[in-house]
Protein backbone atom coordinates (compact mmCIF):
# COMPACT_ATOMS: atom_id res chain seq x y z
CA UNK A 1 0.00 0.00 0.00
CA UNK A 2 1.52 3.31 -1.08
CA UNK A 3 0.58 6.53 1.13
CA UNK A 4 1.36 9.69 -0.41
CA UNK A 5 0.78 13.35 1.77
CA UNK A 6 -1.19 15.99 0.81
CA UNK A 7 -1.58 19.37 2.18
CA UNK A 8 -2.62 19.56 6.31
CA UNK A 9 -4.63 16.87 6.98
CA UNK A 10 -5.42 14.52 3.66
CA UNK A 11 -3.99 11.50 2.74
CA UNK A 12 -4.21 9.12 -0.36
CA UNK A 13 -3.64 5.68 -0.21
CA UNK A 14 -3.05 3.45 -3.49
CA UNK A 15 -3.38 -0.11 -3.45
CA UNK A 16 -4.02 -2.62 -6.23
CA UNK A 17 -4.58 0.12 -8.86
CA UNK A 18 -7.36 1.92 -6.50
CA UNK A 19 -6.98 5.02 -4.23
CA UNK A 20 -8.58 5.93 -0.97
CA UNK A 21 -8.60 9.39 -0.67
CA UNK A 22 -9.26 10.77 3.43
CA UNK A 23 -9.98 14.60 4.89
CA UNK A 24 -9.93 16.18 1.02
CA UNK A 25 -10.59 19.86 3.42
CA UNK A 26 -10.01 23.37 2.33
CA UNK A 27 -6.37 23.52 3.62
CA UNK A 28 -5.31 20.79 1.25
CA UNK A 29 -5.05 20.45 -2.66
CA UNK A 30 -7.49 21.58 -5.00
CA UNK A 31 -7.42 18.14 -6.58
CA UNK A 32 -6.90 16.54 -3.15
CA UNK A 33 -9.96 14.02 -3.57
CA UNK A 34 -9.56 14.04 -7.45
CA UNK A 35 -9.27 10.40 -9.13
CA UNK A 36 -10.19 9.00 -6.05
CA UNK A 37 -12.71 5.37 -6.02
CA UNK A 38 -13.38 6.26 -2.08
CA UNK A 39 -13.66 9.08 0.32
CA UNK A 40 -13.22 9.20 3.89
CA UNK A 41 -13.64 12.25 5.98
CA UNK A 42 -13.70 12.00 9.97
CA UNK A 43 -15.22 15.64 10.85
CA UNK A 44 -17.03 18.65 9.59
CA UNK A 45 -14.40 20.98 10.13
CA UNK A 46 -14.02 22.58 6.99
CA UNK A 47 -9.86 21.83 6.76
CA UNK A 48 -11.19 18.15 6.58
CA UNK A 49 -14.04 17.90 4.60
CA UNK A 50 -14.38 20.59 1.77
CA UNK A 51 -17.89 19.97 -0.27
CA UNK A 52 -16.57 21.34 -3.26
CA UNK A 53 -13.31 18.65 -3.82
CA UNK A 54 -16.42 15.77 -2.71
CA UNK A 55 -18.39 16.90 -5.66
CA UNK A 56 -15.63 17.17 -7.74
CA UNK A 57 -14.41 13.67 -6.95
CA UNK A 58 -18.20 12.05 -7.71
CA UNK A 59 -18.78 14.02 -10.72
CA UNK A 60 -14.93 12.75 -11.81
CA UNK A 61 -15.42 9.15 -11.10
CA UNK A 62 -19.46 8.02 -10.89
CA UNK A 63 -18.42 4.49 -9.16
CA UNK A 64 -16.63 6.69 -6.30
CA UNK A 65 -18.19 6.65 -3.14
CA UNK A 66 -18.01 8.50 -0.03
CA UNK A 67 -17.86 7.22 4.21
CA UNK A 68 -18.43 9.78 6.66
CA UNK A 69 -20.04 10.69 10.02
CA UNK A 70 -24.03 11.94 9.73
CA UNK A 71 -23.23 15.84 9.84
CA UNK A 72 -20.80 15.45 6.52
CA UNK A 73 -23.24 12.72 4.68
CA UNK A 74 -26.19 14.77 4.92
CA UNK A 75 -24.32 17.93 3.21
CA UNK A 76 -23.77 15.96 0.11
CA UNK A 77 -26.13 12.67 -0.22
CA UNK A 78 -29.05 14.09 -1.15
CA UNK A 79 -26.74 15.23 -4.41
CA UNK A 80 -25.52 11.62 -4.91
CA UNK A 81 -28.03 8.94 -4.01
CA UNK A 82 -27.05 5.63 -2.58
CA UNK A 83 -23.31 6.77 -2.91
CA UNK A 84 -22.62 8.62 0.07
CA UNK A 85 -22.56 6.62 3.73
CA UNK A 86 -22.98 7.49 7.15
CA UNK A 87 -20.32 5.80 9.69
CA UNK A 88 -19.77 5.64 12.75
CA UNK A 89 -17.90 3.42 15.72
CA UNK A 90 -17.58 -0.22 15.45
CA UNK A 91 -18.75 0.23 12.44
CA UNK A 92 -16.46 -2.05 9.45
CA UNK A 93 -16.70 -1.28 6.08
CA UNK A 94 -15.19 -2.26 2.34
CA UNK A 95 -14.31 0.92 0.52
CA UNK A 96 -12.82 0.74 -3.22
CA UNK A 97 -10.84 -3.05 -1.92
CA UNK A 98 -9.89 -1.07 1.78
CA UNK A 99 -10.85 -2.91 4.80
CA UNK A 100 -11.95 0.06 6.73
CA UNK A 101 -12.72 -0.25 10.66
CA UNK A 102 -14.17 2.70 12.40
CA UNK A 103 -13.35 4.32 15.97
CA UNK A 104 -14.03 6.84 18.08
CA UNK A 105 -16.88 9.11 18.46
CA UNK A 106 -16.19 12.91 19.41
CA UNK A 107 -13.74 15.60 18.45
CA UNK A 108 -10.86 16.49 20.72
CA UNK A 109 -11.79 19.22 23.42
CA UNK A 110 -11.35 22.76 21.86
CA UNK A 111 -12.11 24.71 24.80
CA UNK A 112 -15.19 23.93 27.21
CA UNK A 113 -17.40 26.57 25.88
CA UNK A 114 -17.11 25.22 22.29
CA UNK A 115 -19.40 22.03 21.61
CA UNK A 116 -17.76 18.88 20.54
CA UNK A 117 -19.16 17.49 17.37
CA UNK A 118 -18.87 13.94 15.67
CA UNK A 119 -15.49 12.62 14.77
CA UNK A 120 -14.64 8.89 13.15
CA UNK A 121 -10.88 7.77 12.90
CA UNK A 122 -10.57 5.15 10.49
CA UNK A 123 -7.94 2.05 10.50
CA UNK A 124 -7.05 1.23 7.20
CA UNK A 125 -6.58 -2.97 6.35
CA UNK A 126 -5.98 -3.64 9.75
CA UNK A 127 -2.89 -1.15 9.56
CA UNK A 128 -3.29 2.52 8.94
CA UNK A 129 -4.77 4.81 11.35
CA UNK A 130 -6.12 8.44 10.77
CA UNK A 131 -7.54 9.62 13.56
CA UNK A 132 -9.37 13.03 12.67
CA UNK A 133 -9.23 15.23 15.26
CA UNK A 134 -8.79 13.64 18.63
CA UNK A 135 -6.26 11.34 19.96
CA UNK A 136 -8.32 8.30 19.36
CA UNK A 137 -7.10 3.89 20.31
CA UNK A 138 -8.25 1.93 19.12
CA UNK A 139 -8.78 -1.60 19.77
CA UNK A 140 -6.00 -3.13 17.11
CA UNK A 141 -2.44 -2.53 17.23
CA UNK A 142 -1.68 0.01 14.65
CA UNK A 143 1.01 0.13 12.24
CA UNK A 144 1.13 3.42 10.95
CA UNK A 145 -0.38 6.44 12.80
CA UNK A 146 -1.27 9.70 11.04
CA UNK A 147 -0.21 11.76 13.81
CA UNK A 148 -2.28 15.08 14.19
CA UNK A 149 1.06 17.21 14.94
CA UNK A 150 -0.19 20.56 15.54
CA UNK A 151 -3.84 21.30 16.68
CA UNK A 152 -5.99 24.17 18.62
CA UNK A 153 -7.16 21.74 20.58
CA UNK A 154 -3.96 19.83 20.99
CA UNK A 155 -0.63 20.22 23.25
CA UNK A 156 3.11 18.49 22.41
CA UNK A 157 2.65 16.14 25.92
CA UNK A 158 -0.45 15.12 24.60
CA UNK A 159 1.40 14.15 21.00
CA UNK A 160 4.37 12.09 22.99
CA UNK A 161 1.49 10.11 25.53
CA UNK A 162 -0.24 9.37 22.22
CA UNK A 163 2.52 7.78 20.68
CA UNK A 164 4.07 5.51 23.66
CA UNK A 165 0.29 4.40 23.98
CA UNK A 166 -0.25 3.33 20.82
CA UNK A 167 3.55 2.50 19.78
CA UNK A 168 3.11 2.36 16.11
CA UNK A 169 6.07 1.28 14.02
CA UNK A 170 6.08 4.46 12.51
CA UNK A 171 4.24 8.06 12.46
CA UNK A 172 3.93 10.63 9.38
CA UNK A 173 2.72 13.55 10.32
CA UNK A 174 -0.85 15.76 9.22
CA UNK A 175 -2.36 18.03 10.15
CA UNK A 176 0.36 20.42 9.90
CA UNK A 177 -0.76 23.07 7.83
CA UNK A 178 -1.23 25.82 10.63
CA UNK A 179 2.50 25.51 10.87
CA UNK A 180 5.51 28.08 9.67
CA UNK A 181 8.78 26.42 8.27
CA UNK A 182 10.62 27.20 11.39
CA UNK A 183 8.76 24.19 12.88
CA UNK A 184 9.41 21.12 11.58
CA UNK A 185 12.84 21.09 12.51
CA UNK A 186 11.58 21.52 16.35
CA UNK A 187 9.04 19.17 16.41
CA UNK A 188 11.50 16.83 14.48
CA UNK A 189 14.07 16.83 17.23
CA UNK A 190 11.42 16.47 20.18
CA UNK A 191 10.40 13.51 18.55
CA UNK A 192 13.92 11.84 17.97
CA UNK A 193 15.80 10.16 20.37
CA UNK A 194 17.00 13.69 21.27
CA UNK A 195 13.25 14.18 22.74
CA UNK A 196 11.27 12.73 26.00
CA UNK A 197 11.37 9.50 24.16
CA UNK A 198 8.41 7.93 22.42
CA UNK A 199 9.77 4.07 22.63
CA UNK A 200 10.56 2.08 19.37
CA UNK A 201 8.25 4.31 17.00
CA UNK A 202 10.17 5.97 13.81
CA UNK A 203 8.67 9.69 13.79
CA UNK A 204 8.99 10.56 10.13
CA UNK A 205 7.50 13.60 7.75
CA UNK A 206 6.42 13.86 4.42
CA UNK A 207 5.96 16.97 2.34
CA UNK A 208 2.90 17.17 0.61
CA UNK A 209 3.14 15.31 -2.37
CA UNK A 210 5.70 12.46 -0.97
CA UNK A 211 5.29 9.07 -1.10
CA UNK A 212 5.72 6.01 1.15
CA UNK A 213 5.17 2.07 1.32
CA UNK A 214 3.28 1.02 4.59
CA UNK A 215 1.92 -2.52 5.33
Amino acid sequence: MRLTKKSHACVRLEKDGRTLAIDPGGFSEEDAAAGADAVLVTHEHPDHFDEGRIRTALEANPAAQVWAPRSVAEQVSAAFPGRVHTVGHGDTIRAAGFEVAVHGELHAVIHPDIPRIANVGYLVDGSVFHPGDALTVPDHPVDTLLLPLQAPWSKFSEIVDYLRELQPRQAFDVHDGLLSELAPPVYGRMLSPQGPGIGATEHRRLLPGESAQVR
